[in-house]
């Protein structure tokens, strides 16, 4: 088999053969979507002609399989495919030229796509997508659309025709760009039929198309497309100097990692709050080798003006980003604040114009005006989306966005889209229709809450109730095992997410495990400039920690044991909240702090002194926060009763001795579990509803003062004890 240096052939004839003819082309999509210098994340699509029985009449009839709307080619599955009636898509195309002929070109465009479904085989779902007439008007059997690197940099060079007959000689056409659809597959359509012999064809500025009647065959020729592009792509930029000379030279050079890392923690929170003021953001930060050889380059700020190429770069980048003119050897933070500060301001203003001059009457109205992506010399990259997924997608796809202006300069000229074609793409109706059909957010949305104390009972199940609700969570314990431990259970139950972008901490999905003392001040502000680099910044923190230390026999405490009581339930929440400020004030966003107390805080009980006195003192603590806090904070309790299931405060040595002190019969050696139920309902039985107290009874409350349903309630401490008549208020 022929040897491949930019691409990877994993086509297995074993594995193929076990599959049937949709499964092939699941498997087929599989392979090209694994490989990013094949194509990115959610880009491309690949399609099957395939004999069917109608499922009305019996007969044998021609069906487009084809990927569909959405999904990414890495992950698809069969679903992600939709099925159409080909001879009803050929079809299409006299309805299609009708509306042509009337001037109505633009307009059909649209109605073909929402036409597609009156075609659809078997009743199959899943919506078609708009590069369906691609696949379905070139005569062939397989039929595969890649966007590689290696491609866009050729089609998004000044000479791309030119260049194109160079390298692939007659066997690859070009067309020009357009916008995918009707018009584009009848445009290819009418280049295979002219010319029998070309087997792909570039389309200038987005990609290329590459088709056969064996399915095999299909897939080793993309590869070879890609392989010679890239082969061409690497001798010339090898030619005119590699790296040392790629973007025109180095301009700035790098700060060293531990600087980075202290300009990034610095940055990042403030910059968050830049660009969250109409919808919160979640940051992704990549200062790899490539990126910084970009952002440090000569060439860097003018060719991030041209902005992306690709529609399926700046769909996700917008159609520039924003680079900082910010000199890391002579310049300090505040300098590069005051950059970005201007940096913004004339983004949102230039975004701003750029939708006054290209807008259409029935435009829809102007999105965000801030940049997704941020570069700054000496430091790398900032990407921003809805959450942790999109913002490494975004960051995956500028990557991209660098390769094919590394390779385009490199064989001849970068250029970039024209404002209108990138404006018509990014504010098209169907791409509006399309985000309007998407599910609503969900109620913790965009948003990062840090659990300290995650690592077990109420603190874990914190965690978890507040994923579900859509929160990116960092769990935080004294051990970093137990910590990564619930991390690892939340994104085990909802995906790493796509995309590839990030190294280190800023590589995490939706939710990240950390450690950190809650009595050591350093500790805190270590473990928030983590959650800064993994996310951008945060938005609410819970303290679930907290310890107990009984009196001995007589009833006394050793003073330490009494002051590591009130160090961590009391000093370490007050810590946790001071240092937290700081960060809040940077991003200026509205944030919630929940501390949690306890029902003995209004009790007074024989046998745990220190425990009870400290979280009296943080009720009060819970009060004066909220006036320190205020207004941008909010900082309520949440007060349980005794939670024995699942509570790193009750092992089995404390229940045993709690059975004996309330003289609950019990077997020493019976089951931890059945003693724990015979804790949990004596401690039941002592409240009004008589059911025991669960950590997920006091998740509840949390996740209440977290959202937004309590947003008028600060300074208050929630009671979770079923209903203990001795805590009641008096």
């Amino acid at each position: 088999m022929k040897t491949y240096h930019y691409v990877n052939h994993l086509w297995n004839d074993t594995k193929a053969a076990a599959l049937d003819a949709v499964g092939r082309l699941v498997y087929r999509s599989n392979l090209l979507g694994s490989d990013q210098r094949v194509t990115n994340t959610g880009g491309g699509n690949t399609s099957s002609k395939l004999t069917e029985k109608d499922p009305l009449t019996g007969a044998d009839t021609e069906v487009l399989w084809v990927k569909g709307s959405g999904g990414d080619l890495r992950t698809s599955t069969r679903e992600n495919f939709s099925s159409l009636y080909q001879s009803k898509l050929i079809g299409m195309q006299a309805l299609y030229l009708g509306r042509a002929d009337k001037g109505l070109k633009s307009g059909a465009e649209d109605e073909m796509v929402a036409m597609a479904s009156h075609a659809t085989f078997n009743l199959n779902p899943r919506a078609s997508s708009i590069d369906t007439p691609l696949h379905s008007f070139i005569p062939a059997k397989f039929v595969d659309h890649m966007h590689p690197n290696a491609i866009i940099a050729i089609a998004a060079s000044a000479h791309c025709e030119k260049i194109t007959k160079e390298i692939f000689g007659g066997e690859m056409a070009y067309v020009k760009w357009m916008r995918p659809g009707f018009e584009l597959g009848l445009a290819m359509q009418e280049i295979c039929r002219k010319n029998p012999k070309v087997k792909s064809i570039m389309m200038g500025q987005h990609g290329f198309i590459s088709w056969d009647q064996d399915e095999k065959t299909c897939y080793t020729y993309t590869l070879d497309c890609i392989e010679r592009a890239a082969a061409y792509i690497e001798q010339k930029y090898a030619a005119k100097g590699g790296d040392a000379a790629a973007f025109g030279g180095a301009k700035y050079a790098t700060l060293a990692p531990e600087k980075r890392t202290a300009l990034f923690a610095g940055i990042l929170p403030w910059l968050r709050g830049q660009v969250s003021q109409q919808k919160r953001f979640i940051g992704t930060v990549q200062d790899d080798e490539k990126i910084l050889r970009f952002v440090n380059s000569k060439d860097a700020a003018r060719l991030a003006e041209l902005g992306t190429s690709c529609p399926d770069h700046f769909l996700r980048t917008k159609i520039k980003p924003l680079y900082v003119n910010w000199n890391p050897q002579e310049e300090d933070l505040a300098a590069l604040k005051a950059k970005l500060t201007t940096g913004l301001e004339d983004y949102r203003k230039d975004y701003a114009a750029y939708y006054a001059k290209c807008k259409h009457r029935n435009s829809p109205a102007m999105r965000d005006a801030n940049p997704t992506v941020v570069l700054i010399p000496g430091l790398g990259m900032i990407a921003w989306g809805k959450d942790k997924s999109e913002s490494r997608v975004t960051a995956e796809f500028y990557n991209c966005a660098v390769e094919v202006m590394r390779g385009a300069e490199a064989i001849d000229r970068y250029i970039a889209l024209p404002q209108q074609e990138a404006f018509d793409i990014e504010y098209w109706l169907l791409e509006e229709a399309k985000l309007k059909r998407m599910p609503a957010e969900k109620e913790l949305a965009r948003q990062v809450v840090i659990v300290i104390g995650a690592g077990s009972g109420i603190g874990k199940e914190t965690a978890h109730r507040l994923s579900r609700e859509g929160a990116h969570v960092v769990c935080v314990d004294m051990k970093a095992e137990a910590a990564e431990a619930t991390a690892k259970e939340i994104t085990a139950k909802l995906g790493q997410g796509i995309g590839v972008a990030g190294s280190g901490i800023s590589a995490c999905g939706p939710a990240l495990g950390l450690a950190a003392n809650i009595t050591d001040r350093a500790s805190v502000r270590a473990m928030l400039d983590q959650v800064a680099l993994a996310y951008g910044g945060f938005d609410s923190i819970v303290v679930t920690a907290g310890v107990i230390w009984p009196s001995d026999t007589s009833g006394h405490i050793p003073d330490d044991k009494w002051a590591f009581t009130f160090n961590v339930n009391v000093t370490g929440s007050y810590i946790v909240g001071d240092e937290a400020a700081k960060t809040w004030k940077k991003q200026g966003l509205r944030g919630n702090l929940v501390l949690t107390t306890s029902a003995n805080a209004v009790v007074a009980k024989k046998g745990t002194l220190a425990y009870d006195t400290s979280k009296a003192a943080a009720n009060h603590l819970v009060r004066e926060l909220a006036i320190e806090l205020a207004p941008l904070v909010r900082v309520n309790g949440v007060a349980p009763a005794t939670v024995v299931q699942g509570s790193a405060m009750f092992p089995r040595e404390r229940v045993i001795s709690s059975l004996t002190k309330y003289h609950v019969a019990h077997i020493d050696d019976e089951p931890t579990e059945s003693l724990v139920t015979k804790l949990a309902q004596f401690y039941a039985d002592r409240t009004l509803t008589k059911a025991p107290i669960t950590p997920a009874d006091q998740a509840e409350a949390y996740f209440l003062l977290i959202s937004s349903r309590l947003n008028k309630t600060t300074g208050q401490v929630i009671t979770v004890d079923g209903g203990l008549i001795e805590a009641f208020l008096r």
